[in-house]
């Protein structure tokens, strides 16, 4: 079995430099501008020359994350950064949007292309359409479970599909799939899929079952997963076959990139047996934990993944507090030999439900030993407020100075350059300059003086092999020498240095990417004039095309409602619901009510073992889908007409194009990481009637496997022993501004937290169906039947014309509970400025 790749993370160059120095394979990292961690320092677009080059001395490979959705007016700016790339010679990049894999293709065919996690592959479906995007390598979802990793691998080699793939093996967790994050953007306009996360899972939360509070004790953080270490399972991701085994981290500093990388390169060069290597367990907690865990690779356990505990960095757990003394001392229980200057941290409980806990900590000023597992010790510097502390407390070793001052020199440790043989030529005659040259490669350097008669000591090879061989800290040494010199010549010894010099810096110029040009200029290429060839103009949109309202149902409840609605330009009904059994019975309510009939909607995600979840769907022979995945436009496109929904993550005409090329779909509904003026540039990209938009809707925030009703409703670990607390209750979340946000899970038992308050565009309705949208969607959550008819009377006025906008805003307003949020399709009053800057207008810190 082969050795997989081990990919490092690199937020900087310090963190560069520790990953390579501690056994990275490979790294990856992000420039100012279109990638997924916008929060991390970065590297300048102007580096990317010098990054590669410094990283193929050392024979490491590089990768750069360009692993965000990209806009409309983008294209050009992306366009040049693809270009930017090829110049620079980085081996890979990771991608996510669609449009961008079909720019890359033409612009940079011979740049490698990794399809990233944002892209949500988890089947063999997933894959096959990263493939035909020209990806070379596809980076799994972190939800798969080893078992999930071996089917997958069979199921590829079925299809005589031969991709590598990579999955993440260390660092924190996603407790939504990657790509299926919407908590950002529908709260507070900051897209995950544009790398400005603001990490809503992290925050405490409350259970709301059934209208009423459940207290939970200290479980207040509901959606944190403990941090992924896969460890204990190396051995089993060699032997599936995994090809690159990636660390989470590029927002870490270059001590954690040491002591992670270090840990994994040891278990990988060792055997990748973890029960004959010494267990690196306190190195890996002490460069950062939230808790250890395999996170999903061994299978679902939910009270496992999220403790709901605490969210924060905590280290090993060291000992158990005994009690506080009067003098303000901590007696402990610990077999730990603590030393001065170690930081601890313990926590006083909270009375309220949504207040996290008090941490109490410092550094170890005096510690005594009094007995084997008894400690007494005081903390400082400075007095600490220690009442209300109760025996039984965890402790935590957070920090160690010797630990921090290892890695912080692991991390600084030189790495030499990978040596290479220079094969040299040397020609000259008499009254000539003499030439120095490179025997492959073309690399030349005259003297600039000519070679004269040797009156002592001649040119030969010892003195040649002598000076040229000088090349000591170059990364180079002379391999062979070539000599084609014509009599006893003579040449100063300054001069042959000079020579030397030269050659070098020529052979150490890193590839062309000229800064004069300024960033994101490095080629002639004519990109509009490519950009012009993938988009050829549309024709103009015939004004007598009827608008429509799809609307979405969530119950045969609603649908029923719709009924009799015969006077509204409904178009079609969706119906999404929970329960495989209804999807007949909603086919045989909804068929011949509405010109383009009733529709299904499956699950989001679909998983290497649920090619069932597809079979209801077929089985009901609706008049057409709603697809949401690469499995569904699979099997469901040649069945009947499709709409691709917005978990396609559609951002540009580039990706509406595909889709609509490539799967044959009727629609795209666009990305819900759009503001009304990118929903325009979108729409004045492609044929308009092609993109649907939803208008009203609860904003899905979290998409997740984590089951939320089986980690703090049962006593079970998975759907196996839970007893199905999700079909007895009614369960939301509650936030720290106290809305309730409901709480659902579909067939495969995933959850999706939807926004307790519904996001309306209504406002922009006249300037979507001016620019020539047609369908435009109202989705439905939990309105009973009344509420059903009401709001869609409402939008169908506003869409025929007969209800201004603003007043269909202000009855939401009155008739939501909490009101209404116009979201991300808040009127704007400008376009974008480009990637370097904030993607509501705002610059980025």
């Amino acid at each position: 079995m082969t050795i997989p790749e081990l990919l490092s993370p690199a937020g900087d160059w310090d963190c560069l430099k520790a990953a390579v120095a501690n056994g990275a394979d490979a790294v990856y990292f992000g420039v100012d501008a279109f990638n997924a961690r916008q929060r991390a320092e970065n590297f300048r677009i102007e580096e990317l020359g010098e990054v590669m080059t410094w990283l193929h001395e050392r024979q490491v490979r590089g990768f750069l994350t360009f692993n965000v959705l990209v806009f409309s007016d983008e294209l050009e700016r992306a366009a040049a950064l693809l270009l930017a790339a090829q110049a620079a010679g980085v081996d890979a990049l990771i991608v996510q949007d669609v449009g961008l894999c079909c720019l890359a293709r033409t612009l940079v065919p011979d740049l490698a292309l990794h399809g990233s996690t944002q892209m949500s592959i988890t089947s063999a479906a997933g894959v096959a359409q990263a493939a035909a995007l020209g990806c070379e390598r596809v980076v799994l979802a972190r939800e798969l479970a080893l078992t999930d990793l071996e089917r997958l691998q069979g199921q590829l080699q079925a299809r005589h599909l031969a991709m590598p793939l990579e999955v993440f093996i260390h660092g924190a967790l996603c407790v939504a799939y990657s790509g299926q994050c919407l908590t950002s953007e529908s709260l507070g306009q900051r897209s995950a899929n544009r790398g400005e996360c603001a990490q809503a899972c992290r925050l405490p939360y409350e259970l709301i079952v059934d209208g009423v509070p459940r207290p939970l004790g200290d479980q207040r953080y509901l959606l944190s997963p403990q941090d992924l270490s896969a460890w204990p399972v190396l051995p089993e991701l060699q032997r599936i076959g995994i090809a690159s085994l990636k660390i989470e981290g590029r927002l870490k500093d270059p001590s954690y990139v040491a002591a992670v990388t270090d840990a994994y390169r040891r278990g990988l060069d060792r055997g990748l047996n973890p029960a004959e290597q010494d267990d690196p367990q306190r190195q890996l907690e002490l460069a950062f934990s939230r808790g250890l865990s395999t996170g999903w690779l061994q299978g679902m356990n939910h009270r496992c993944l999220v403790h709901g505990r605490w969210s924060k960095k905590r280290g090993p757990l060291v000992g158990q507090l005994l009690q506080v003394d009067r003098s303000g001392w901590l007696q402990i229980r610990s077999r730990e030999s603590l030393r001065p200057g170690q930081g601890l941290v313990l926590e006083r409980r909270s009375t309220s439900p949504l207040q996290p806990p008090e941490e109490v900590g410092g550094r170890v000023m005096v510690v005594e030993r009094l007995g084997r597992e008894r400690l007494r010790l005081k903390l400082g510097p400075g007095r600490l407020n220690l009442r209300d502390l109760t025996a039984g407390a965890s402790v935590w070793l957070t920090s160690d100075p010797s630990w921090d001052s290892h890695w912080q020199r692991a991390a600084q440790r030189p790495t030499a350059s990978q040596s290479i043989g220079l094969q040299l030529r040397v020609r000259g005659r008499l009254e000539q300059p003499l030439v120095l040259e490179t025997i492959e490669g073309g690399t030349r350097i005259s003297s600039r003086m000519p070679l004269q008669a040797a009156q002592q000591r001649a040119l030969d090879r010892h003195r040649l092999e002598e000076q040229l061989g000088r090349l000591g800290g170059s990364g180079c040494f002379l391999e062979r020498l070539e000599l084609d010199l014509e009599g006893d010549l003579f040449l100063p010894v300054a001069e042959l240095n000079r020579m030397r010099r030269e050659l070098l810096e020529q052979l150490q110029q890193p590839p062309a990417l000229a800064s004069s040009q300024g960033p994101l200029q490095s080629s002639a290429v004519d990109v509009p004039s490519v950009l012009r060839q993938l988009l050829p103009e549309t024709s103009p949109q015939s004004s007598t095309d009827q608008t429509g309202l799809v609307v979405l149902v969530r119950s045969l409840a609603q649908l029923e409602a719709l009924i009799p609605l015969t006077n509204l330009p409904i178009a079609s009904v969706v119906a999404d619901l929970e329960q495989p059994r209804d999807l007949r019975e909603a086919v045989a309510i909804g068929r011949g009510h509405w010109p383009d009939g009733i529709w299904l909607a499956g699950a989001r995600i679909t998983r290497p073992n649920e090619s069932w979840s597809l079979e209801p769907l077929i089985r009901a022979r609706p008049d057409g889908y709603v697809v949401r995945n690469a499995d569904q436009l699979e099997r469901l496109t040649p069945l009947a007409p499709c709409v691709g929904d917005f978990s396609l993550n559609t951002a540009n005409p580039l990706s509406v194009r595909w889709y609509l090329e490539h799967w044959g779909l009727e629609r795209v509904t666009a990305s819900y990481d759009l503001n009304l003026q990118q929903l325009l540039d979108l729409a004045a990209g492609v044929d308009p009637s092609r993109i649907e938009v939803t208008l009203h809707q609860h904003m899905p925030l979290f998409h997740m496997d984590h089951c939320v009703f089986c980690a703090f409703l049962s006593d079970g670990h998975d759907h196996t022993d839970c007893g199905r607390p999700c079909e007895q209750h009614t369960v939301t979340l509650r936030d720290r501004s106290g809305v309730e946000h409901p709480l659902r899970a579909d067939l495969g038992c995933r959850n999706t937290l939807f926004n307790g308050t519904a996001q309306t565009g209504v406002e922009g309705l006249p300037a979507l169906l001016e620019i020539g949208i047609r369908q435009v969607r109202l989705e439905l959550l939990d309105e009973d039947a009344a509420s059903t008819q009401r709001r869609v009377r409402l939008y169908a006025d506003a869409l025929l014309g007969r209800r201004a906008s603003r007043d269909v805003w202000s009855q939401e307003q009155i008739h939501h509970q909490l009101g209404v949020t116009r979201g991300s399709l808040k009127v704007t009053t400008g376009r974008n400025e480009p990637s370097t800057v904030g993607r509501k207008g705002k610059r980025q810190s």
